[in-house]
């Protein structure tokens, strides 16, 4: 019902912009906080700064590597970023002031761009075939100011093994590197499909994911309906089956006092650029007209809000 209420406020919000003439182009230099290497956050966010320096010459704009969503939420507030990619679950804490933030942060959204997927990933070979299995192993819960350690987290806690798991902080190629070596159990990462590392550490050992089912529901009930029950193919990392896991919006974030035309044009070379982000990476394709406005529980940008409109979406 909450979602329902938020997209008819968005709905009225658009229909209520008016045409203001020509836009003119931000110049400068535009920071985008993106995440590991190896994840999709990299990849997206390099092909979403090399587009934007193609439409707009007067800007440099800049990727930068982070930890992920709460990092790039953190670096947004702060002005030390323009954009940054967040998992929803993360933004709605982020503007609510709850925990890993001490406050509200004010941010908006300039698009939901792709969903993420929860990945338990472990050695074919070893000994983790359920959630509860992870009691007592050493299990790498992405890094700090993640996403990834947030829904990690979460699932521990739900699972009942949350005290008897030992934490390793790594990103992702660093989890990867550690499992393949026999230095972890198994590792989190929450990204889109495929994540280059895992995809490269499936070409070097038999991996598998481990089933999420009996924690997807508890999940959604403790937590929202920003998590969503569904699998990931078989086919994305060469896997026996699918898999059921559970998955998350991705929004590309802003703050509130970004300039309306700087947004206005950020949101434009989303769309008129999107072959370009797909090339970057395949969840380019994703980004879709009715889906991008669908950012609850962060409010529109007003100059996305207005390219939306004049763009009739």
């Amino acid at each position: 019902m909450r979602r329902l209420v938020w997209m008819a406020l968005v709905v009225l919000v658009v229909a209520g912009c008016h045409n203001l003439g020509e836009v003119p182009a931000p110049t400068g230099v535009i920071r985008i906080g993106t995440g590991n290497a190896g994840g999709v956050y990299a990849a997206y966010g390099a092909g979403l700064a090399e587009a934007i320096r193609a439409a707009l010459p007067g800007v440099q704009a800049e990727a930068v590597l982070t930890d992920g969503s709460v990092e790039n939420i953190e670096l947004v507030a702060d002005g030390k970023a323009d954009v940054g990619f967040t998992l929803a679950d993360v933004a709605a804490d982020a503007v609510a002031g709850h925990p890993p933030f001490t406050a509200e942060r004010p941010i908006v959204a300039l698009a939901n761009l792709y969903e993420n997927y929860v990945q338990l990933v472990v050695r074919d070979d070893g000994p983790v075939r359920t959630v509860r299995d992870l009691a007592g192993r050493r299990v790498s819960i992405g890094s700090r100011a993640s996403g990834t350690a947030v829904v990690a987290e979460r699932i521990l806690a739900l699972s009942g093994v949350g005290d008897e798991v030992t934490r390793r902080h790594m990103d992702i190629r660093e989890s990867a590197r550690a499992l393949a070596a026999g230095e972890i159990d198994a590792f989190f990462w929450s990204g889109g499909l495929p994540s280059a590392a895992v995809a490269e550490l499936s070409r070097r050992v038999n991996v598998r994911l481990i089933d999420l089912q009996e924690v997807a529901r508890p999940l959604v009930r403790t937590y929202g309906d920003l998590y969503r029950e569904t699998t990931v193919p078989a086919s994305v990392y060469g896997l026996a089956s699918a898999v059921t896991t559970v998955s998350v919006p991705n929004y590309l974030v802003v703050s509130k006092t970004m300039p309306p035309d700087t947004a206005y044009w950020l949101t434009k070379v989303l769309f008129e650029r999107q072959p370009d982000l797909a090339r970057a990476h395949p969840e380019g394709h994703r980004l879709g007209q009715w889906a991008a406005i669908r950012t609850y529980p962060l409010d529109l940008h007003p100059g996305a809000v207005r390219w939306y409109r004049e763009n009739h979406y």
